[in-house]
C-alpha cells in the first residue's frame, strides 16, 4: 500500500491529495506532524534520489526556529533523519512511501512517472 503523508494545512498537499482522486490513486493518508514518515522510510526517500536538503521543508517554521540551514550542513545522515522522523513538521511535503521508492514534494511530471500515468 502507497503511504501519503500530509499535512491538512498545507495547499500543495491538498493539490496533491486532488491529482491522486482525479487520478483513482488509492493511498493511505496519515498526518505528518502526529505520525512522521520512519527512518528507513526517509532511507528509501535518499535511495529514490533525494539529497538529505531536499528531504527539509526549508519554508517551515520549525526550519527556521532551528535555525536548519546552518544546523544541517553539521548534521550526519543519521542525525538529520532521526531529526526528520521526531519532528514531522520539518518533512518535505506531501512524502509519498511504496515499494517503487518515494516521492518528496509534488511536481506533477515526477508523480505521472512514478505513478505511471498517461496524460
Amino acid at each position: 500500500m502507497t503511504r501519503y503523508y500530509s499535512y491538512k494545512g498545507c495547499g500543495t498537499c491538498r493539490k496533491a491529495m486532488k491529482w491522486l482522486s482525479v487520478h483513482s490513486i488509492v493511498v493511505d493518508e496519515l498526518p505528518i506532524r502526529e505520525a512522521p514518515p520512519t527512518i528507513d522510510e526517509l532511507r528509501v526517500a535518499r535511495k529514490s534520489g533525494y539529497s538529505l536538503k531536499a528531504l527539509f521543508n526549508s519554508s517551515g517554521g520549525d526550519y527556521r526556529e532551528l535555525n536548519m540551514k546552518d544546523k544541517l550542513p553539521t548534521l550526519s545522515e543519521d542525525e538529520a533523519l532521526e531529526l526528520l522522523h521526531s519532528r514531522g513538521n520539518l518533512v518535505k511535503r506531501p512524502f509519498v512511501i511504496s515499494d517503487k521508492g518515494a516521492l518528496v514534494g509534488f511536481k506533477e511530471a515526477e508523480w505521472e512517472q512514478f505513478f505511471g500515468v498517461i496524460s
